[in-house]
């Protein structure tokens, strides 16, 4: 299972934007092409989808440019994913409409797709715009979370 491209890039694209965030600047395209690597109609491109899903806030003319439409906290991968890709879903079967598959008559485990691609949507709702945009943790480092913790021994319930 993999995003498209498009998808990835529009993750990179927008934590470029949750650094510039601080400062309360427009962005341009250009400037973020440059600073992401990715070609300049790609960023346009996704500019477009990104505003038209309400992610960011685009102005055109002089001072014109585009910003985040909420704080990065508020913006989380699965929001950036469903902007590029549509709803989460790992199967066809559960849109309503699509009738393609050969099994769909008699599969027993359709009915349990809709478990799967939430679990699948709630990773990708636990992580926010503001995690991937900070600087990563030093190497060994533990996540806050987890530094309270102590590791089970081998054969010790948890």
């Amino acid at each position: 299972m993999r995003l498209s491209s498009l998808a990835d890039y529009a993750v990179v694209m927008m934590a470029a934007a949750a650094r510039h965030c601080g400062a309360c600047v427009r962005l341009n395209a250009t400037l973020l092409a440059e600073e992401t690597g990715l070609p300049l109609p790609t960023v346009q491109k996704l500019v477009s989808k990104l505003s038209a899903a309400g992610l960011i806030e685009s102005a055109r003319g002089t001072g014109g440019g585009f910003r985040l439409a909420r704080p990065p906290a508020a913006i989380t991968v699965a929001d950036i994913v469903e902007a590029i890709e549509g709803p989460i879903a790992l199967t066809t079967c559960v849109d309503s409409g699509k009738h393609d598959c050969v099994v769909e008559g008699t599969c027993r485990v359709k009915p349990h797709w809709n478990a799967v691609n939430g679990a699948v949507k709630g990773a990708l709702a636990g992580i926010t715009l503001s995690q991937l945009s900070a600087a990563p943790a030093p190497a060994g480092a533990q996540h806050p979370e987890s530094a309270d913790r102590v590791p089970a021994l081998a054969g010790e319930q948890v």
